[in-house]
């Protein structure tokens, strides 16, 4: 003893930084408190006897003991709370009435992977919790505890093969959030990367905000939101991808977050939200999406990973999750509390988010930890079970139970549908910001351009000059089949880029931003003027280098069909990006399918010999070439005259006469027919993907509900319709 006390007097007294208390605006609860909250409570522990991961002074003064998880109604009203550091968070007074905020519960929820031979892998076990209006939830726990699941399941997102049982209510209430009521950032940043910073913003707005807002005001809520995720300086640049270097991962993190709270929905759910972030950024995100939510009465869910203290101070409720079970449910500020109650107590000048999630981490549980004693063991699957135990038997999950069932008794109002902007509004924004995309992506049209010139110039040195020799009728057939088939294939070139805009496309349907009709229009008078050049330009060089009919009437029937075609192509790449995501696997059954619709186009192998069961009835007639083929024939042969080789025939043989007898054209209708018939088909590909669009959403429901016929019936709470067609 006296040997220790003698090292402590030669020990450094070395300085210990210690937290700074909130800062405070003079007047009263009204101001900027985003610092308002008790982290000194975060930094306490107490004594205990076997902690694992060691040991070190606790402090000796209790923790604070927040009345609940509900918004405080006298301090939002300036007359209660507390000015200390250890006392209640004062909030400042909500723009949202107390009738339009939205309280999520959920109860006994369980949700379940297929395992293979293993059967259903669960992922959550019967947890319970639920989220009030103006604080902000935090999801904590180890890599794959169930934390982004518990965030799926709460937003309706869970996916097919997933199953789902217990209540997810909406003010006490089993019913689906309407349109603009809720938003989900999620864990991936799924932005447009030609655009600048101040341009997705705004774009944005100008999609969500409703129409009879001013634009005037809408670009002032996108310029003050940007100013509250800090971006101001990188308003400016460009988000950058593959091509162009742009803003960092943190900065991205950011813009997604501030394409989300231009709203301010009534529900947020937030993914990793710091992820990315330094320190400071993640402080700063992370208290301005707190103070926009007393303000503005929002309901806000977040899956964090590790915050700092500071961060981790401004939370009102934690739920602590350890491989899909509940580890502590309740006030953040009490969870350093309830850890050394559990005999786990946190060290002092430790972080408490560190100290919680190394004590439920099993990844890494090779070595069993000594307690403080060196003879008790134990290992973290244990001291998992052991605060699961002593939550169950603890206050909290009493409070829990109490407050779902206070929730369900009392209920609360039905969520309506809240402001939407027009289909004509939205068709227009995306059609702008499409254009631009497309302008800025060199991936998108312009590389396809390059490529068409070269192939053009190719085709027209190689067919130069073709003459009206008896030669030239098939060399002629060579090229306008070239042009319908090869050409036209070289549009799948842009898939990846398109499948970009569907994962863009994905995320704001989610989230209600937008409709797929206005996406599909959109996207296809963007791409209109773009197909059209390259249609015209590339075109002209391989028409008239070749010496086709010369009039202007027959060049311009064979630029609409190569870009009718190419409309086509679109059409059907898009089909095939709603079906198969990926970007490889998309560009390979595209050009699979084309490759069947090619050989039996008419050129390969003559309409008449075709087998008839399947490939001449019904392949020929799918096959958009048939049109594309006879088409550029008849613009090409009628009208022209060839000298006859085949002996005791007439001296020259009549473009008619070849499309009938070589070729094999029917002849009962016009050119301008077949070219109605591609038109034709440019409307049904897009119909059909809008059509692909609206059942799988309607569909797998369906499936999941037949496949898990036997599980208690899920309520999702998120709707997945935009409220537009």
């Amino acid at each position: 003893m006296a040997s220790g006390q003698q090292q402590q007097q030669h020990l450094p007294n070395v300085p210990r930084w210690t937290p700074s208390p909130p800062r405070r605006q003079a007047h009263g609860g009204g101001g900027d408190d985003d610092a308002d909250s008790a982290f000194g409570g975060s930094m306490r522990s107490t004594d205990g006897s076997s902690f694992p991961f060691g040991s070190g002074r606790s402090f000796p003064f209790p923790l604070p003991q927040p009345s609940s998880l509900e918004i405080s109604v006298l301090a939002a009203n300036g007359t209660g709370g507390s000015g200390g550091v250890d006392g209640p968070v004062v909030r400042e007074k909500s723009l949202r009435r107390t009738d339009e905020g939205v309280v999520i519960s959920w109860e006994d929820l369980w949700v379940s992977a297929a395992g293979g031979k293993a059967g259903r892998v669960p992922i959550l076990c019967g947890l319970n919790g639920y989220a009030h209006p103006g604080e902000v939830l935090a999801i904590m726990g180890p890599s794959g505890c169930g934390k982004s699941t518990l965030l799926d399941a709460l937003a309706g997102r869970l996916g097919s093969n997933v199953s789902q049982k217990g209540d997810i209510l909406i003010n006490g209430r089993r019913q689906k959030l309407a349109y603009g009521t809720s938003a989900y950032v999620t864990q991936d940043d799924v932005l447009m990367t030609t655009l600048t910073v101040r341009e997705a913003v705004h774009y944005s707005a100008q999609l969500q905000l409703p129409s009879a807002m001013p634009a005037s005001a809408k670009r002032e809520r996108a310029e003050e939101t940007l100013r509250e995720m800090g971006l101001e300086a990188a308003a400016d640049t460009r988000i950058g991808g593959w091509m162009h270097k742009g803003i960092s991962g943190g900065q991205r993190r950011r813009v997604s977050i501030c394409m989300e709270i231009l709203t301010r929905p009534a529900l947020l759910f937030l993914d990793e939200p710091t992820s990315g972030l330094d320190s400071a950024a993640s402080y700063h995100v992370v208290s301005r999406i707190a103070r926009l939510a007393r303000r503005e009465g929002m309901t806000v869910v977040a899956a964090v990973h590790q915050p700092s203290t500071e961060v981790y101070g401004l939370f009102h409720g934690l739920c602590l999750l350890a491989y899909g079970r509940t580890v502590f449910f309740g006030p953040a500020a009490e969870t350093n509390q309830f850890f050394a109650l559990s005999g786990f107590p946190c060290p002092s000048l430790m972080n408490p988010s560190d100290h919680f999630l190394r004590t439920i981490n099993k990844d890494f549980d090779k070595d069993i930890e000594e307690g403080l004693n060196g003879e008790i063991k134990m290992t973290t699957a244990e001291a998992i079970d052991t605060l699961v135990s002593s939550y169950k038997a603890s206050a909290y999950m009493e409070k829990v139970t109490r407050q779902i069932a206070d929730i369900r008794e009392t209920g609360g109002a039905v969520v309506k549908k809240e402001w939407q902007t027009s289909f004509l509004t939205q068709s227009l924004v995306l059609t702008k910001r499409s254009f631009v995309n497309m302008y800025r992506d060199l991936g998108y049209y312009w590389l396809r351009f390059a490529v068409y010139i070269m192939l053009c110039l190719c085709v027209g040195t190689v067919f130069y000059d073709i003459g009206h020799s008896y030669g030239s009728i098939l060399a002629r057939g060579s090229l306008l089949n070239f042009v319908a088939a090869f050409l036209t294939f070289m549009a799948i070139g842009g898939f990846p880029s398109f499948v970009e805009d569907m994962k863009i496309f994905g995320r704001e349907r989610l989230n209600g931003h937008y409709g797929a009709a206005s996406f599909t229009i959109a996207n296809t008078v963007s791409a209109a003027p773009y197909l059209a050049l390259i249609s015209v330009v590339p075109g002209a060089i391989a028409y008239y280098l070749v010496g086709l009919q010369s009039s202007f009437g027959h060049f311009a029937y064979f630029a609409l069909v190569l870009f009718t075609t190419m409309m086509v192509v679109e059409g059907l790449m898009m089909i095939v990006a709603s079906a198969v995501p990926d970007f490889l696997m998309g560009i390979i059954t595209g050009a699979g399918i084309q490759g069947v619709m090619m050989l039996n186009g008419g050129f390969f192998r003559l309409p008449n010999d075709l087998p008839k069961p399947f490939w001449r009835y019904p392949m020929y007639y799918v096959a958009f070439h048939k049109y594309a083929n006879q088409g550029l024939y008849k613009n090409e042969f009628l009208g022209l005259t060839f000298p006859n080789n085949q002996a005791g025939g007439a001296a020259t043989i009549s473009g008619g006469q070849i499309l009938t007898d070589f070729w094999q054209v029917e002849m009962g209708y016009s050119k301008w027919v077949d070219l109605a018939i591609l038109c034709g088909m440019v409307v049904l590909y897009r119909v059909l993907f809008l059509a692909i669009v609206k059942l799988t959403e309607k569909v797998k429901p369906m499936i999941k509900g037949f496949r898990f016929r036997n599980t208690a019936p899920s309520m999702h709470v998120a709707d997945k319709g935009s409220g537009s067609p």
